[in-house]
């Protein structure tokens, strides 16, 4: 890997995507203050969808990563949506970068290089579409031993929590009444905001209980619905939603330890902690289905093997477990939005409309029966001209 040059250099920065540099080890930290036109400085091993499409829709000039982008555990598809959205990815540069950039500081990538003025502060990989695919193709071949791996990760897990899985020990008491109730649990996942608005006439009939995973929370009141709960270590959600009235369920360690627990507790508000060895979302679909929910709809939430590698974490083995726990209650929204596409918009369907109108009133007008009807509207819609009229003169203080 390429290490950064602290030293001068005489070839002028020349053309390239530049602006102010915005630094944070923690990309989904990195998108609440990212701006159109600045440098993302990250530190992220294997890009995922999630943080991809979420910098992509900040508009940066351009993605400096002091990590690999692609490592090769598995086939991340984070790169290729950086490139397809025209976004400069400057690859594996080295974790100096992260002290050696200041934050507000301007900067811009030119080739394999990441500039300060005309001073080079870090080289790496300028990630182009063939590098990526062939990245790509080597990081298929190394899936089997991952897939090892995640079944040593679901064993481990259920080794650890079986009492909670199996027979719901620990899980606890809540003031949200779910019991009868369709559970919407959401996770900013893959094409959350779009299932979610495709989701809007189940939730206006049915009025689910609405669970938001961490930032899920805040997804739920982006789309303008309201919030019964929040379940998560508290990492990702904003202090509104936290305050916004919805009952707080801090995701806790097995050994009780919780630390989004000071976080919620400084804004005033008192959180129940489940302590549980899996995944936040997890512990949302254990307790709805603890509680009684009738059914569990899951937005956004992880399904597919290649989903739990993208997330970067040994415990989404536990997912898979909590799946087979849950059961024929579980609905899998998650891409809902793709399965149906309404072909005709808006307009097209009001110039139909408007067309029918206009035949039907053709033929009306063409038969004697028509011409009747239309005179008897015209003349009746001529009294209450006139009636609005004399209203109104009267009001001005006019005469007839």
């Amino acid at each position: 890997m390429r290490r950064l040059l602290h030293r001068r250099t005489s070839v002028p920065a020349g053309p390239g995507a530049g602006g102010v540099a915005r630094v944070d080890s923690r990309t989904k930290d990195l998108t609440k203050r990212l701006k159109a036109g600045d440098v993302a400085i990250i530190n992220h091993l294997d890009i995922d969808r999630v943080s991809a499409e979420a910098l992509v829709a900040c508009h940066p000039s351009a993605v400096v990563n002091a990590a690999p982008s692609t490592s090769g555990r598995y086939p991340n598809v984070g790169p290729e949506i950086l490139l397809a959205a025209g976004i400069p990815l400057l690859d594996a540069v080295g974790p100096d970068v992260m002290s050696a950039v200041a934050e507000g500081s301007h900067v811009h990538v030119d080739g394999d290089a990441l500039y300060s003025g005309d001073t080079v502060v870090a080289r790496g990989v300028h990630q182009t579409p063939e590098t990526v695919a062939l990245a790509m193709d080597e990081a298929r071949s190394g899936l089997a031993e991952q897939i090892e791996a995640f079944a040593a990760n679901t064993m481990e897990y259920l080794r650890k929590d079986r009492d909670l899985l199996l027979d719901g020990i620990g899980v606890p008491e809540i003031r949200t009444r779910i019991d009868g109730r369709h559970a919407l649990i959401v996770v900013r996942g893959y094409h959350y905001k779009e299932d979610l608005r495709t989701l809007r006439p189940y939730i206006r009939e049915y009025r689910p209980v609405m669970i938001g995973v961490d930032g899920g929370g805040d997804a739920v009141l982006d789309a303008g619905y309201d919030l019964d709960m929040v379940v998560g270590d508290m990492d990702s959600v904003s202090d509104k939603t936290l305050r916004s009235g919805a009952e707080i369920v801090v995701h806790a360690y097995r050994d009780g330890r919780a630390p989004g627990r000071e976080r919620v507790e400084a804004l005033g508000v008192t959180p129940v902690i489940f302590p549980a060895a899996g995944t936040s979302e997890d512990v949302a679909m254990l307790l709805a289905d603890d509680k009684g929910a009738s059914l569990i709809v899951a937005v956004g939430t992880h399904a597919t093997l290649v989903e739990f590698l993208d997330k970067g974490r040994a415990g989404m083995a536990s997912t898979f477990l909590t799946r087979l726990r849950v059961g024929s209650k579980l609905v899998d929204a998650k891409g809902v939005s793709r399965l149906y596409r309404q072909r005709i918009s808006n307009w097209q369907l009001a110039v139909l409309v408007l067309a029918g109108l206009f035949a039907l009133g053709v033929a009306l007008a063409s038969t004697s029966s028509g011409q009747t009807l239309f005179a008897l509207v015209g003349g009746r819609a001529n009294d209450i001209v006139t009636v609005v009229v004399d209203a109104v003169r009267g009001l001005l203080g006019g005469g007839p």
